[in-house]
């Protein structure tokens, strides 16, 4: 295979594929379980729950391959297994069935998870001025922000 030269030397391209591989493995995980309360949620919120939870869950299903093909681009393989990301997620699985005021509670975790993921991530990708990498990344972390201040919203009493 050919060297990849894109201006980012290849332990920093390493090093950054690293990152997101984390982010992919919170994005995955996130999306596992809001599909997951998408199907199990009840009570009087029942359809405003199922139907934002089945938006969530779709735009979370486009960002694990926009997250993927950019690891790709790097030269690095994409993590693609439960396995991988148990070891690599900082968001853990839900078991059981919660409540959906818990539900919600989960997701706005799960949401800030991802954004401090994105977060942890952006000092190297500056550094070694990956400027795609860091337009993937402000992009997550602003629906991330907007998705968690729309689920606390419902919190409210």
């Amino acid at each position: 295979m050919k060297q990849i030269d894109i201006g980012i030397k290849e332990q920093d391209r390493k090093a950054v594929a690293e990152g997101l591989s984390r982010l992919l493995a919170d994005t995955y995980t996130l999306y596992l379980k809001t599909h997951n309360f998408h199907w199990n949620v009840t009570g009087p919120m029942f359809q405003t729950l199922h139907l934002m939870f089945e938006t969530q869950y779709n735009e979370l299903a486009l960002a694990v391959d926009l997250i993927a093909e950019r690891i790709r681009a790097l030269g690095y393989p994409a993590p693609g297994t439960y396995a991988e990301y148990a070891r690599l997620a900082s968001i853990k699985e839900t078991p059981g069935v919660p409540k959906a005021e818990k539900m919600i509670e989960l997701l706005v975790q799960g949401q800030e998870a991802v954004v401090r993921t994105a977060r942890g991530v952006f000092p190297l990708v500056e550094k070694v001025n990956d400027e795609a990498t860091a337009d993937l990344l402000t992009q997550r972390m602003q629906l991330h922000e907007k998705t968690a201040w729309m689920l606390r919203s419902l919190l409210e009493k």
